[in-house]
């Protein structure tokens, strides 16, 4: 590092809490007086590190950012962002021609599309070049965009997402989770984010991350999940002590690792390699489709990490996987063992224009293609928040004293109990999402998969008379607790699960 670039760091510590650093009056304090211009470059490239942490205002000064933590949405992600979109149509336009949704460069991408749904479906590997990487941004992108921000309201409803953070996205893909954390937090954060993608989606993420904000700092790490060092990150050398993800007191503010887990070969091995660089309060958030196999294998994942000892090296309130949620622990000693199907669902996208002209530019005579085959604006996703410092999203211990126990469910049947648990899905009855095998459907009425996490079997809440009394059950957000006073336990043999039935004489309270 040059002197002048050291000069510029010491001045911007000095002055980073007595005013706002003002590139122009730097400058007078640095040998050879440089450029205004060159002084706020080496602001902005200092601006992440550990003791700075710096945001650049639009009047062109430097000043610390803040110390409140994000607020959470408070309402739905209703569209994917014009500014992404056109920079996602003006690759599209390099790559295929200004009508690239049309004639021979629109049924590439067509059956591109088409083909890897199908391998996907048939749970095959996909494997990326330029074309798979152009339609998978085309027909994902708004959708992983919108899932992730869903899934950090689970942390900032509790404050724990700070203003500035670290984050490694692992297996980045195009970047649809990078773009929705990169809006999902406010103009006065500062995000420091590290991209790990080997294929040919990196060309495409690297398009569209120059259209986030300008205190959003990104490096994009061209290697395997599997194959990168963490040796490789750090600050700038030259006698600054370098960032160590694998250090106790240091690490990362958030991993992700967004549909990805289930294209590796050893997900679970790479997902404790990346725990590992979890700062003390850090969150590694997993994501995975809400299609049944990615779901469970997601959930299973979770679970054979969950009490696995990550940080030898931390205190001893630490280092230990716990599941922060959306899925729950609310007995002492008690881990789940069901199938963990689980998944959540949120008000579809506006069709974004990219995915209106592929489609539309179907041709009339094409015998394959099915309309709306191109457009996709659901928002249904599983995911898995894990910690190493012990807190859960819902910290309840429960009394048998006081509630029945889904793993004794088979003792209650078929009586009217009280039983605590988490709502973890939408209404089963208005959706198959997709194969058609969501099991203890039943017909028409309301119907949730609930848990208590001690279970072995699915336990799934069937409201067959909706009252005042019983109605926060359907009102209840996903991941939820709730209590049932009065429900009556059966056991579906057609389905091989618990039904809670909740009637006129079921009383459902919000207690999460």
């Amino acid at each position: 590092m040059s002197d002048q670039r050291e000069a510029v760091r010491s001045n911007a510590k000095y002055l980073r809490n007595v005013r706002p650093i003002d590139p122009e009056e730097i400058c007078e304090y640095v040998e050879g007086t440089p450029h205004p211009a060159v002084v706020r470059q080496h602001l902005r490239e200092l601006a992440p590190e550990r003791g700075l942490e710096l945001i650049e205002r639009e009047d062109g000064t430097f000043v610390p950012v803040d110390d409140d933590p994000v607020s959470p949405n408070r309402g739905p992600v209703e569209a994917f962002p014009a500014d992404y979109s056109r920079a996602l149509e003006d690759l599209l336009v390099d790559r295929y021609g200004a009508n690239w949704h049309a004639d021979a460069s629109g049924d590439l991408l067509r059956s591109t599309v088409r083909r890897f749904k199908e391998r996907y479906l048939e749970g095959r590997r996909v494997e990326y070049d330029d074309d798979v990487a152009a339609g998978y941004a085309i027909y994902h992108l708004p959708g992983y965009y919108a899932a992730v921000q869903y899934a950090l309201d689970d942390l900032a409803e509790r404050g724990l997402l700070d203003r500035s953070l670290r984050v490694l996205d692992v297996g980045a893909g195009v970047g649809g989770p990078a773009l929705g954390l990169a809006d999902y937090l406010p103009d006065d954060a500062l995000l420091e984010y590290h991209a790990i993608e080997p294929s040919a989606a990196a060309d495409v993420l690297e398009d569209l991350l120059p259209e986030t904000g300008r205190n959003v700092h990104t490096t994009v790490h061209r290697t395997t999940a599997e194959a990168f060092d963490p040796a490789t990150l750090g600050g700038a050398g030259d006698g600054e002590e370098r960032f160590d993800p694998t250090a106790p007191d240091d690490g990362f503010d958030l991993v992700l690792a967004c549909n990805v887990l289930s294209e590796l070969e050893v997900p679970a091995a790479v997902a404790r390699k990346y725990l590992r660089m979890l700062g003390p309060d850090g969150t590694f958030l997993a994501m995975a489709p809400a299609d049944k196999n990615t779901s469970i294998q997601l959930r299973d994942i979770e679970r054979r990490l969950e009490d696995q000892q990550m940080r030898p090296d931390a205190d001893e309130d630490g280092g230990t996987v716990t599941v922060y949620g959306p899925t729950v622990r609310l007995w002492p000693g008690e881990r789940p063992d069901d199938r963990g199907w689980t998944f959540d669902a949120r008000p579809d996208l506006e069709i974004p224009p990219f995915q209106r002209k592929l489609e539309d530019a179907a041709p009339e005579g094409d015998p394959d293609h099915e309309p709306g085959e191109f457009v996709n604006v659901d928002v249904q996703f599983s995911y898995s928040l894990l910690r190493l410092d012990g807190r859960r999203r819902i910290d309840v211990e429960l009394d048998t004293g006081d509630w029945a126990k889904m793993a004794e469910m088979d003792r209650h049947v078929p009586n009217r109990i009280d039983v605590v648990g988490a709502k973890l899905s939408r209404s089963l009855s208005e959706s198959e999402n997709g194969d058609g095998d969501v099991r203890g459907r039943s017909g028409p009425n309301p119907l949730f998969k609930i848990s208590d996490g001690s279970e072995d079997v699915d336990h799934y809440a069937v409201v067959t008379r909706e009252t005042a009394l019983n109605r926060p059950l359907l009102e209840a957000d996903y991941g939820e607790v709730c209590s049932f006073e009065q429900a009556l336990a059966l056991w579906n043999d057609d389905e091989g699960a618990y039904n809670l039935v909740v009637d006129e004489e079921t009383i459902v309270d919000r207690i999460g």
